[in-house]
Protein backbone atom coordinates (compact mmCIF):
# COMPACT_ATOMS: atom_id res chain seq x y z
CA UNK A 1 0.00 0.00 0.00
CA UNK A 2 1.47 3.46 -1.05
CA UNK A 3 0.27 6.76 0.35
CA UNK A 4 -0.10 10.07 -1.04
CA UNK A 5 2.70 12.04 0.68
CA UNK A 6 1.81 15.32 1.75
CA UNK A 7 3.50 18.72 1.74
CA UNK A 8 3.04 20.75 5.13
CA UNK A 9 4.24 23.92 5.12
CA UNK A 10 4.02 26.69 8.41
CA UNK A 11 0.11 28.94 9.24
CA UNK A 12 2.09 32.51 9.18
CA UNK A 13 -0.41 35.63 9.19
CA UNK A 14 -3.59 33.28 7.93
CA UNK A 15 -1.76 31.30 4.94
CA UNK A 16 -0.31 27.76 4.81
CA UNK A 17 2.73 28.67 2.89
CA UNK A 18 4.81 26.03 0.35
CA UNK A 19 7.01 23.69 2.21
CA UNK A 20 10.45 24.88 2.74
CA UNK A 21 13.80 23.75 1.47
CA UNK A 22 14.77 22.39 5.12
CA UNK A 23 11.93 19.88 6.12
CA UNK A 24 11.18 16.49 7.40
CA UNK A 25 9.78 13.27 7.00
CA UNK A 26 6.46 12.25 9.38
CA UNK A 27 5.31 9.01 9.22
CA UNK A 28 2.20 6.65 9.31
CA UNK A 29 2.61 4.69 12.51
CA UNK A 30 0.66 2.08 11.32
CA UNK A 31 2.35 1.29 8.45
CA UNK A 32 5.72 2.89 8.68
CA UNK A 33 5.16 4.76 5.24
CA UNK A 34 6.33 8.53 4.68
CA UNK A 35 2.54 10.47 4.70
CA UNK A 36 3.91 13.70 4.94
CA UNK A 37 6.92 16.83 4.07
CA UNK A 38 6.61 19.02 6.90
CA UNK A 39 8.14 22.37 7.16
CA UNK A 40 11.27 22.37 10.09
CA UNK A 41 11.20 25.96 11.49
CA UNK A 42 14.20 28.19 11.50
CA UNK A 43 14.85 30.98 14.06
CA UNK A 44 13.51 33.14 11.02
CA UNK A 45 10.22 32.15 10.69
CA UNK A 46 9.32 31.66 14.10
CA UNK A 47 10.30 35.39 14.34
CA UNK A 48 8.31 36.38 11.58
CA UNK A 49 5.25 33.87 12.92
CA UNK A 50 6.01 35.73 16.08
CA UNK A 51 5.84 39.37 14.12
CA UNK A 52 2.43 38.20 12.41
CA UNK A 53 0.76 37.68 16.35
CA UNK A 54 1.75 40.86 17.35
CA UNK A 55 0.74 43.27 14.83
CA UNK A 56 -2.75 41.19 15.44
CA UNK A 57 -2.90 41.50 18.53
CA UNK A 58 -4.42 44.82 19.17
CA UNK A 59 -7.17 44.48 16.48
CA UNK A 60 -7.72 41.00 18.45
CA UNK A 61 -7.70 42.27 22.09
CA UNK A 62 -10.07 45.45 21.06
CA UNK A 63 -13.40 42.77 19.81
CA UNK A 64 -15.59 42.55 21.59
CA UNK A 65 -16.33 39.51 24.05
CA UNK A 66 -19.32 38.68 21.86
CA UNK A 67 -17.30 39.07 18.76
CA UNK A 68 -14.78 36.32 20.35
CA UNK A 69 -17.07 34.33 21.40
CA UNK A 70 -19.16 33.85 18.34
CA UNK A 71 -15.64 32.89 16.24
CA UNK A 72 -14.90 30.26 18.72
CA UNK A 73 -18.64 28.90 18.83
CA UNK A 74 -18.09 28.82 14.84
CA UNK A 75 -14.99 26.98 15.50
CA UNK A 76 -16.78 24.26 17.26
CA UNK A 77 -19.31 23.91 14.83
CA UNK A 78 -17.09 23.21 12.08
CA UNK A 79 -14.81 20.85 14.02
CA UNK A 80 -18.15 18.84 14.52
CA UNK A 81 -19.07 19.12 11.16
CA UNK A 82 -15.73 18.26 9.28
CA UNK A 83 -15.27 14.94 12.41
CA UNK A 84 -14.53 12.66 9.64
CA UNK A 85 -12.10 15.04 8.41
CA UNK A 86 -10.53 15.34 11.77
CA UNK A 87 -10.45 12.17 12.74
CA UNK A 88 -8.78 10.30 9.36
CA UNK A 89 -6.08 13.35 9.72
CA UNK A 90 -5.35 12.38 13.37
CA UNK A 91 -5.52 8.34 12.92
CA UNK A 92 -3.38 8.53 9.75
CA UNK A 93 -1.10 10.95 11.81
CA UNK A 94 -0.51 9.39 15.52
CA UNK A 95 -2.10 5.94 15.06
CA UNK A 96 -5.06 6.24 16.84
CA UNK A 97 -8.32 3.96 16.53
CA UNK A 98 -10.66 5.91 13.96
CA UNK A 99 -13.59 5.35 16.45
CA UNK A 100 -11.89 7.48 18.94
CA UNK A 101 -10.32 10.13 16.90
CA UNK A 102 -13.69 10.82 14.65
CA UNK A 103 -15.86 10.60 17.60
CA UNK A 104 -14.72 11.31 21.38
CA UNK A 105 -11.39 13.31 19.90
CA UNK A 106 -13.72 15.60 17.99
CA UNK A 107 -16.24 16.23 20.16
CA UNK A 108 -13.99 16.63 22.85
CA UNK A 109 -12.24 19.36 20.95
CA UNK A 110 -15.49 21.26 20.06
CA UNK A 111 -16.11 21.47 23.39
CA UNK A 112 -12.97 22.72 24.69
CA UNK A 113 -14.24 25.91 21.91
CA UNK A 114 -17.85 25.63 23.34
CA UNK A 115 -16.82 26.28 26.68
CA UNK A 116 -14.11 28.62 26.60
CA UNK A 117 -16.45 30.98 24.12
CA UNK A 118 -18.46 31.96 26.81
CA UNK A 119 -15.10 33.22 28.97
CA UNK A 120 -14.91 36.41 27.21
CA UNK A 121 -17.82 37.20 28.81
CA UNK A 122 -16.42 36.72 32.31
CA UNK A 123 -12.95 38.24 32.17
CA UNK A 124 -14.09 40.44 34.87
CA UNK A 125 -11.79 42.28 38.13
CA UNK A 126 -13.16 43.17 41.30
CA UNK A 127 -13.93 45.99 43.06
CA UNK A 128 -11.74 46.26 46.33
CA UNK A 129 -12.97 47.73 49.89
CA UNK A 130 -10.65 50.51 50.79
CA UNK A 131 -11.15 54.22 52.63
CA UNK A 132 -14.07 56.43 51.56
CA UNK A 133 -11.12 58.69 49.77
CA UNK A 134 -9.87 55.83 47.54
CA UNK A 135 -11.70 53.78 44.97
CA UNK A 136 -9.70 50.36 44.22
CA UNK A 137 -9.89 48.00 41.36
CA UNK A 138 -8.58 45.14 39.42
CA UNK A 139 -9.07 44.42 35.70
CA UNK A 140 -7.71 41.18 34.15
CA UNK A 141 -5.66 42.13 30.72
CA UNK A 142 -3.90 39.54 28.20
CA UNK A 143 -0.56 38.79 28.37
CA UNK A 144 0.02 39.17 24.20
CA UNK A 145 1.95 37.21 22.45
CA UNK A 146 2.26 33.38 23.98
CA UNK A 147 4.38 30.61 22.74
CA UNK A 148 2.68 27.43 22.83
CA UNK A 149 4.08 23.82 22.66
CA UNK A 150 1.94 20.37 22.14
CA UNK A 151 2.82 16.94 22.42
CA UNK A 152 2.02 14.06 19.85
CA UNK A 153 -0.17 11.41 21.51
CA UNK A 154 -3.68 13.16 21.39
CA UNK A 155 -2.87 15.84 18.74
CA UNK A 156 -5.69 17.70 17.82
CA UNK A 157 -6.93 17.56 21.66
CA UNK A 158 -3.61 18.82 22.52
CA UNK A 159 -3.76 22.04 20.20
CA UNK A 160 -7.49 22.70 21.26
CA UNK A 161 -6.65 22.40 24.60
CA UNK A 162 -4.07 25.38 24.36
CA UNK A 163 -5.70 27.22 21.74
CA UNK A 164 -9.18 27.83 22.70
CA UNK A 165 -8.37 29.39 26.52
CA UNK A 166 -5.36 31.31 24.42
CA UNK A 167 -8.09 32.89 22.38
CA UNK A 168 -10.95 33.25 24.82
CA UNK A 169 -8.59 35.93 26.78
CA UNK A 170 -7.29 38.11 24.33
CA UNK A 171 -4.31 36.78 23.45
CA UNK A 172 -2.57 35.90 20.41
CA UNK A 173 -0.37 32.67 19.56
CA UNK A 174 2.47 30.79 17.65
CA UNK A 175 2.28 27.10 18.37
CA UNK A 176 5.11 24.60 17.66
CA UNK A 177 3.18 21.79 16.40
CA UNK A 178 4.27 18.05 17.42
CA UNK A 179 7.19 16.84 14.87
CA UNK A 180 6.04 13.32 15.34
CA UNK A 181 2.14 14.21 14.22
CA UNK A 182 1.89 17.72 12.60
CA UNK A 183 -1.29 17.80 10.58
CA UNK A 184 -3.80 18.25 12.81
CA UNK A 185 -2.39 21.59 14.39
CA UNK A 186 -1.72 23.31 10.46
CA UNK A 187 -5.92 22.16 9.60
CA UNK A 188 -7.19 23.62 13.02
CA UNK A 189 -5.38 26.48 12.11
CA UNK A 190 -7.09 26.86 8.60
CA UNK A 191 -10.36 26.25 9.85
CA UNK A 192 -10.26 28.77 12.28
CA UNK A 193 -9.34 31.58 9.84
CA UNK A 194 -12.23 30.33 7.36
CA UNK A 195 -14.66 30.94 10.36
CA UNK A 196 -13.49 34.47 11.05
CA UNK A 197 -10.14 34.34 13.29
CA UNK A 198 -8.33 37.75 11.77
CA UNK A 199 -5.15 36.19 10.15
CA UNK A 200 -2.11 36.25 12.70
CA UNK A 201 -4.19 35.80 15.84
CA UNK A 202 -3.52 31.82 14.94
CA UNK A 203 0.18 31.15 13.22
CA UNK A 204 1.56 27.61 13.47
CA UNK A 205 5.54 26.79 12.89
CA UNK A 206 6.57 23.22 12.59
CA UNK A 207 9.88 21.77 14.20
CA UNK A 208 11.46 19.87 16.29
CA UNK A 209 13.67 20.83 19.81
CA UNK A 210 15.25 23.79 17.72
CA UNK A 211 12.09 25.29 16.92
CA UNK A 212 10.98 25.11 19.96
CA UNK A 213 13.83 26.61 21.52
CA UNK A 214 13.71 29.64 18.88
CA UNK A 215 9.87 30.19 20.50
CA UNK A 216 10.82 30.05 23.97
CA UNK A 217 13.69 32.37 23.95
CA UNK A 218 11.80 34.94 21.84
CA UNK A 219 12.07 38.48 23.41
CA UNK A 220 8.18 39.29 22.43
CA UNK A 221 6.82 36.03 23.53
CA UNK A 222 5.29 36.94 26.48
CA UNK A 223 4.07 33.37 28.63
CA UNK A 224 5.22 30.11 27.15
CA UNK A 225 2.55 27.27 27.67
CA UNK A 226 4.32 23.76 27.13
CA UNK A 227 2.85 20.34 27.25
CA UNK A 228 4.79 17.29 27.46
CA UNK A 229 7.99 15.57 29.44
CA UNK A 230 9.33 16.87 32.60
CA UNK A 231 12.56 16.73 31.34
CA UNK A 232 12.16 19.40 28.76
CA UNK A 233 9.53 21.74 30.95
CA UNK A 234 12.92 21.62 33.47
CA UNK A 235 14.92 23.08 30.00
CA UNK A 236 12.21 25.25 29.40
CA UNK A 237 12.53 26.70 32.47
CA UNK A 238 16.14 27.33 32.68
CA UNK A 239 16.28 28.56 28.98
CA UNK A 240 13.52 31.04 29.46
CA UNK A 241 14.87 34.30 28.70
CA UNK A 242 13.99 36.76 30.41
CA UNK A 243 11.22 36.85 33.48
CA UNK A 244 8.43 34.93 31.50
CA UNK A 245 5.17 33.29 32.69
CA UNK A 246 4.85 29.63 31.91
CA UNK A 247 2.39 26.89 32.50
CA UNK A 248 3.50 23.21 32.28
CA UNK A 249 1.62 20.47 32.01
CA UNK A 250 4.31 17.40 32.11
CA UNK A 251 4.43 13.34 32.88
CA UNK A 252 2.55 11.39 35.22
CA UNK A 253 2.87 7.98 36.64
CA UNK A 254 -0.65 7.34 37.91
CA UNK A 255 -1.27 4.99 41.06
CA UNK A 256 -4.67 2.86 40.16
CA UNK A 257 -5.61 1.35 43.26
CA UNK A 258 -8.19 -0.66 44.04
CA UNK A 259 -9.23 -2.20 47.26
CA UNK A 260 -11.25 -5.39 48.17
CA UNK A 261 -14.54 -3.92 48.51
CA UNK A 262 -14.40 -2.08 44.78
CA UNK A 263 -16.88 -3.24 42.22
CA UNK A 264 -14.52 -5.54 40.81
CA UNK A 265 -15.63 -5.86 37.16
CA UNK A 266 -15.74 -1.91 36.98
CA UNK A 267 -12.52 -1.40 38.62
CA UNK A 268 -11.18 -4.38 35.70
CA UNK A 269 -12.85 -2.84 33.03
CA UNK A 270 -11.06 0.86 34.69
CA UNK A 271 -7.57 -0.58 34.52
CA UNK A 272 -7.71 -2.13 30.92
CA UNK A 273 -8.80 1.26 29.61
CA UNK A 274 -6.22 3.85 31.92
CA UNK A 275 -3.41 0.92 31.34
CA UNK A 276 -3.81 0.59 27.04
CA UNK A 277 -5.49 3.44 25.53
CA UNK A 278 -3.44 5.14 23.30
CA UNK A 279 -0.87 2.49 23.35
CA UNK A 280 -0.33 3.58 27.08
CA UNK A 281 0.58 7.45 25.41
CA UNK A 282 -1.81 9.11 27.84
CA UNK A 283 -0.01 11.64 30.60
CA UNK A 284 -2.89 10.42 33.31
CA UNK A 285 -2.29 6.38 32.07
CA UNK A 286 -2.40 4.06 35.58
CA UNK A 287 0.60 2.38 34.55
CA UNK A 288 1.09 1.58 38.60
CA UNK A 289 -1.82 -1.17 39.32
CA UNK A 290 -1.68 -1.42 42.71
CA UNK A 291 -3.83 -4.08 43.96
CA UNK A 292 -4.95 -5.47 47.89
CA UNK A 293 -3.07 -8.83 48.24
CA UNK A 294 -6.73 -10.60 49.26
CA UNK A 295 -7.90 -10.10 45.81
CA UNK A 296 -4.97 -9.66 43.77
CA UNK A 297 -5.11 -13.36 41.83
CA UNK A 298 -8.95 -13.60 41.09
CA UNK A 299 -8.29 -9.46 39.98
CA UNK A 300 -5.33 -10.26 37.63
CA UNK A 301 -6.85 -13.62 35.87
CA UNK A 302 -10.08 -11.52 34.88
CA UNK A 303 -7.89 -8.45 33.72
CA UNK A 304 -5.55 -11.02 32.08
CA UNK A 305 -8.94 -12.67 30.23
CA UNK A 306 -10.14 -8.90 29.22
CA UNK A 307 -6.56 -8.51 27.85
CA UNK A 308 -6.59 -11.39 25.61
CA UNK A 309 -9.81 -9.70 24.14
CA UNK A 310 -8.68 -5.95 23.35
CA UNK A 311 -8.90 -6.24 19.36
CA UNK A 312 -5.24 -4.76 18.16
CA UNK A 313 -4.63 -3.79 14.63
CA UNK A 314 -5.67 -1.40 11.93
CA UNK A 315 -6.34 2.21 13.28
CA UNK A 316 -8.80 2.68 10.43
CA UNK A 317 -10.68 -0.29 11.12
CA UNK A 318 -13.81 1.12 13.26
CA UNK A 319 -13.60 -2.32 15.51
CA UNK A 320 -9.86 -1.39 16.17
CA UNK A 321 -9.49 -0.18 20.61
CA UNK A 322 -5.39 -0.19 20.05
CA UNK A 323 -3.67 1.40 17.23
CA UNK A 324 0.31 1.77 16.71
CA UNK A 325 2.90 3.44 18.89
CA UNK A 326 3.59 6.71 17.41
CA UNK A 327 7.14 5.98 15.98
CA UNK A 328 9.73 3.37 15.59
CA UNK A 329 11.72 5.13 18.14
CA UNK A 330 9.01 5.32 20.88
CA UNK A 331 8.40 1.53 20.06
CA UNK A 332 12.51 0.65 20.75
CA UNK A 333 11.92 3.07 24.07
CA UNK A 334 9.37 0.50 24.96
CA UNK A 335 11.18 -2.44 24.54
CA UNK A 336 14.06 -1.22 26.18
CA UNK A 337 11.76 -0.55 29.04
CA UNK A 338 10.62 -4.29 29.25
CA UNK A 339 14.05 -5.71 29.40
CA UNK A 340 14.42 -3.29 32.55
CA UNK A 341 11.87 -4.99 33.85
CA UNK A 342 13.04 -8.39 33.29
CA UNK A 343 16.33 -7.43 34.74
CA UNK A 344 14.92 -6.04 38.11
CA UNK A 345 13.25 -9.27 38.68
CA UNK A 346 9.97 -8.50 37.67
CA UNK A 347 7.64 -11.50 36.31
CA UNK A 348 6.24 -10.75 32.81
CA UNK A 349 2.69 -11.83 33.00
CA UNK A 350 1.80 -11.23 29.06
CA UNK A 351 2.77 -9.12 26.18
CA UNK A 352 6.52 -7.97 26.16
CA UNK A 353 6.64 -7.77 22.30
CA UNK A 354 6.59 -6.38 18.87
CA UNK A 355 3.84 -7.21 16.79
CA UNK A 356 4.01 -7.96 13.07
CA UNK A 357 0.09 -7.95 12.18
CA UNK A 358 -0.89 -8.96 8.30
CA UNK A 359 -0.71 -5.90 6.21
CA UNK A 360 1.23 -3.96 8.92
CA UNK A 361 4.36 -5.82 9.60
CA UNK A 362 6.08 -2.32 9.32
CA UNK A 363 3.88 -0.69 11.66
CA UNK A 364 4.71 0.08 15.37
CA UNK A 365 2.60 -1.94 17.32
CA UNK A 366 3.09 -3.43 20.68
CA UNK A 367 1.62 -6.01 22.71
CA UNK A 368 -0.03 -5.01 25.93
CA UNK A 369 2.13 -6.12 28.72
CA UNK A 370 1.94 -6.76 32.43
CA UNK A 371 4.50 -7.04 34.89
CA UNK A 372 3.72 -8.49 38.34
CA UNK A 373 5.96 -9.13 41.46
CA UNK A 374 7.00 -5.48 40.78
CA UNK A 375 8.41 -3.44 43.90
CA UNK A 376 7.50 0.10 44.09
CA UNK A 377 11.20 1.33 43.97
CA UNK A 378 12.18 -0.38 40.07
CA UNK A 379 12.42 1.86 37.40
CA UNK A 380 9.09 0.41 35.47
CA UNK A 381 7.39 1.60 38.57
CA UNK A 382 9.08 4.97 38.77
CA UNK A 383 9.72 6.27 35.05
CA UNK A 384 7.30 7.47 32.70
CA UNK A 385 7.35 4.50 30.22
CA UNK A 386 4.23 5.96 27.58
CA UNK A 387 3.71 2.67 26.33
CA UNK A 388 1.71 -0.21 27.24
CA UNK A 389 3.07 -1.71 30.13
CA UNK A 390 1.47 -1.82 33.53
CA UNK A 391 3.42 -2.45 36.77
CA UNK A 392 1.57 -4.42 39.20
CA UNK A 393 2.30 -3.91 42.54
CA UNK A 394 0.38 -5.32 45.71
CA UNK A 395 -0.17 -3.99 48.85
CA UNK A 396 -1.61 -5.13 52.65
CA UNK A 397 -2.90 -1.49 53.77
CA UNK A 398 -4.20 2.13 53.19
CA UNK A 399 -0.90 3.14 55.02
CA UNK A 400 1.07 1.29 52.25
CA UNK A 401 -1.60 1.94 49.78
CA UNK A 402 -0.80 5.57 49.89
CA UNK A 403 2.93 5.47 50.60
CA UNK A 404 3.47 3.56 47.60
CA UNK A 405 1.16 6.01 45.29
CA UNK A 406 2.96 9.06 46.41
CA UNK A 407 6.11 7.38 45.76
CA UNK A 408 6.80 9.14 43.02
CA UNK A 409 8.64 12.75 41.93
CA UNK A 410 5.17 12.76 39.69
CA UNK A 411 1.53 14.05 41.01
CA UNK A 412 -0.84 14.56 37.72
CA UNK A 413 -3.58 11.57 38.97
CA UNK A 414 -4.65 8.65 41.33
CA UNK A 415 -7.23 6.75 40.81
CA UNK A 416 -8.77 4.80 43.39
CA UNK A 417 -11.56 2.38 43.45
CA UNK A 418 -13.45 1.58 46.46
CA UNK A 419 -17.10 1.57 47.93
CA UNK A 420 -16.03 2.80 51.07
CA UNK A 421 -17.25 6.84 51.50
CA UNK A 422 -15.00 7.00 54.65
CA UNK A 423 -12.05 6.08 52.68
CA UNK A 424 -12.93 7.93 49.59
CA UNK A 425 -12.48 11.16 51.53
CA UNK A 426 -9.68 10.01 53.74
CA UNK A 427 -7.40 9.10 50.99
CA UNK A 428 -8.70 11.77 48.15
CA UNK A 429 -7.18 14.29 50.61
CA UNK A 430 -4.01 13.01 51.16
CA UNK A 431 -3.25 11.96 47.61
CA UNK A 432 -0.07 14.22 46.32
CA UNK A 433 -1.82 14.66 42.25
CA UNK A 434 -3.72 17.44 40.83
CA UNK A 435 -6.32 14.97 39.95
CA UNK A 436 -8.27 12.66 41.78
CA UNK A 437 -10.81 10.05 40.12
CA UNK A 438 -13.09 7.52 42.34
CA UNK A 439 -14.42 4.67 41.25
CA UNK A 440 -13.33 5.92 37.40
CA UNK A 441 -10.51 6.83 35.29
CA UNK A 442 -9.90 9.87 33.21
CA UNK A 443 -13.38 11.75 33.80
CA UNK A 444 -12.42 15.33 32.14
CA UNK A 445 -14.45 18.39 31.07
CA UNK A 446 -13.41 21.63 29.67
CA UNK A 447 -15.18 23.19 32.90
CA UNK A 448 -12.74 21.19 35.35
CA UNK A 449 -9.16 22.04 36.15
CA UNK A 450 -6.51 20.32 34.92
CA UNK A 451 -2.76 19.95 36.19
CA UNK A 452 -0.14 18.51 38.55
CA UNK A 453 1.58 18.37 41.36
CA UNK A 454 5.42 17.98 41.86
CA UNK A 455 7.39 17.12 38.81
CA UNK A 456 3.77 16.97 37.19
CA UNK A 457 3.77 20.59 36.57
CA UNK A 458 3.09 24.11 37.21
CA UNK A 459 -0.31 26.07 36.70
CA UNK A 460 -3.47 24.59 35.53
CA UNK A 461 -5.20 23.93 32.20
CA UNK A 462 -8.99 24.07 31.12
CA UNK A 463 -11.79 25.25 33.87
CA UNK A 464 -12.39 28.84 34.88
CA UNK A 465 -8.48 28.56 35.94
CA UNK A 466 -7.44 28.87 32.37
CA UNK A 467 -8.73 32.67 32.52
CA UNK A 468 -5.83 32.84 35.51
CA UNK A 469 -3.05 31.52 33.32
CA UNK A 470 -3.64 33.97 30.32
CA UNK A 471 -4.60 37.07 31.95
CA UNK A 472 -2.57 39.11 34.44
CA UNK A 473 -4.31 41.09 36.95
CA UNK A 474 -3.88 44.44 37.23
CA UNK A 475 -5.42 46.60 39.93
CA UNK A 476 -5.70 50.36 39.77
CA UNK A 477 -5.78 53.01 42.64
CA UNK A 478 -7.63 56.07 42.12
CA UNK A 479 -7.77 58.81 45.06
CA UNK A 480 -10.71 60.94 44.63
CA UNK A 481 -9.54 63.78 48.16
CA UNK A 482 -6.61 65.60 48.61
CA UNK A 483 -3.03 64.07 48.37
CA UNK A 484 -1.16 64.57 51.37
CA UNK A 485 2.21 63.44 51.24
CA UNK A 486 3.83 61.65 53.97
CA UNK A 487 6.75 64.02 53.78
CA UNK A 488 4.28 66.80 54.11
CA UNK A 489 4.28 68.81 56.85
CA UNK A 490 1.07 68.76 58.50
Amino acid sequence: MTETVLTVGHFINGVEESLAANDFPSYNPATGQEIARVSSGTEKDVDRAVQSAKQAFEKWKNMSPSEKGDILRNIARRVRKDRAIFGRTDTMDAGRPISHTTYGDTEAVARLFDFFAALPEYARGATIPTSSSFLNYSVREPYGVIGAIVPWNYPMINVATKIAPILACGNTVVLKSAEQAPLAAILLAKIAVEEGLPPGVFNVVNGGPETGEALVSHPDIKKVTFTGSSIVGQKILANNSGIKSSTLELGGKTANIVFPDATMDAAVEGTLFTAFMNQGQTCTAGTRLLIHEAIQEQFLEKLLNRVKELRIGDPFDEQTQIGAVITEKQLKRIEDYIEIGKAEGATLLCGGERLHLEGFENGYFMSPTIFTDVSPDMRIAQEEIFGPILSVISFKDEEEALEIANGTRYGLATSLWTNDVKKVHDLASKFESGIVWINTVHTLSPSSGYGGYKDSGIGLEEGMEAMEQYMRLKTIWVNYGEYVGPFQNK
